[in-house]
């Protein structure tokens, strides 16, 4: 029988995910904001297996954008996660932006057979569609980082770069050496995850809505989840809408986060580790990985090692940071500079000392 213990700190670390994808609420003065109706019936393309994918567009418009960037939202999140950017610099930039639900998201139609490459010819079909041009940005946040690796394996010649806020990653990935990970906790609770999904998920949906288990109030307070500024972030920003106890009885709900959780941590066709640089002629790294030193969910440790052996990935630490990086002030602009324009804030560069640790 799965203990208590470990189911709690299943849930913790859902929620954990889940929460990297959610941005504190609109500045309606200077950001990129949400609708105030979220009832509005969303623009949709079908796909050419007969899918419909949800989007919406912000930024310049298309004929007056200089770069256009698709965002992947991550684990529980929609197209509508909020991005706190000021406007004056969307507009000097000159970027359009597409958010899209991801399938089973939102307004977007299941896809039972989702997989990596899925995911990634679903951004190419929209993109397509949508016609933004032969080549755009993707970045993805958190558990949406599965879906740039996968761009970047099986699309590189439509990317004009690429940027992972805080990416999961996937312990199965045959190029991370044992000994960096036997240890870790996260790991063991991934597959106990992953067998649950796959050998008894009805077992696991009961499980998830039982009233014992920690509130989403409670989780959100916890040290072991999260560092100091994030919980800080989380007095601010929405809770865990889209895993309460009632969005998790709901069968369509749970069939969408237990698919997307299953392809995240299960078995890739390729390893991440081993891909070639897309960009080989950038006179600047064009793939970005911005991770927290103090990262609870994701190890910084693993992420250092990862941006060591693929040195065509410029990688960002913010010292202080955890999981919810991308809700910190003046994050994202510094983000957009560094791939748009290839500027690197020195505040951000990982320190020798802790490289060498």
């Amino acid at each position: 029988m799965v203990s208590k213990a470990a189911i709690v700190l299943l849930i913790g670390l859902l929620g954990m995910v889940y929460q990297a994808t959610q941005l504190p609420p609109p500045n309606h003065n200077h950001s990129i904001h949400d609708d105030d109706n979220y009832f509005v019936v969303s623009q949709r393309i079908k796909l050419s297996d007969g899918r419909y994918l949800a989007y919406r567009e912000r930024g310049v418009t298309k004929d007056k954008a200089k770069h256009s960037i698709i965002i992947v939202h991550g684990f529980g999140s929609s197209k509508d996660m909020n991005f706190s950017t000021p406007q004056e610099l969307i507009d000097e930039l000159g970027v359009y932006i597409l958010q899209y639900d991801r399938a089973g998201y939102g307004q977007s139609d299941p896809n039972p057979k989702r997989s990596l490459k899925s995911e990634a010819l679903d951004i190419e079909e929209l993109a397509d569609q949508l016609q933004i041009g032969s080549k755009f940005y993707v970045i993805g946040v958190s558990m949406g980082s599965y879906a740039t690796w996968s761009c970047l394996n099986y699309i590189p010649n439509r990317l004009a770069g690429v940027a992972m806020i805080a990416p999961i990653i996937n312990y199965e990935w045959p190029s991370i050496p044992e000994s960096l990970i036997k240890d870790d906790y996260r790991r063991k609770i991934i597959k106990l995850a992953m067998w649950l999904a796959s050998y008894s998920p009805r077992l696991l949906h009961w499980w998830v809505t039982q009233n014992w288990l920690p509130s989403n109030s409670v989780i959100e307070k916890n040290p072991a989840f999260f560092n100091k500024r994030d919980i800080e972030i989380l007095k601010r920003i929405p809770g865990f809408p889209m895993l309460t106890k009632d969005q998790l009885r709901q069968q369509v709900v749970f069939d969408t986060l237990r698919g997307d959780w299953m392809v995240a941590f299960g078995n890739w066709q390729f390893d991440p580790i081993k891909l070639n640089n897309p960009f080989p002629h950038n006179n600047w790294s064009s793939v970005h990985i911005w991770q927290g030193y103090e990262d609870k969910v994701v190890p910084s440790q693993i992420q250092r090692f990862i941006s060591e052996r693929l040195q065509w990935i410029q990688y960002h630490e913010v010292i202080d940071g955890g999981h919810l990086i991308v809700h910190y002030s003046g994050l994202f602009e510094a983000m957009l500079k560094a791939l748009l324009l290839g500027e690197e804030n020195a505040s951000y560069k990982p320190r020798s000392s802790i490289l060498g640790s």
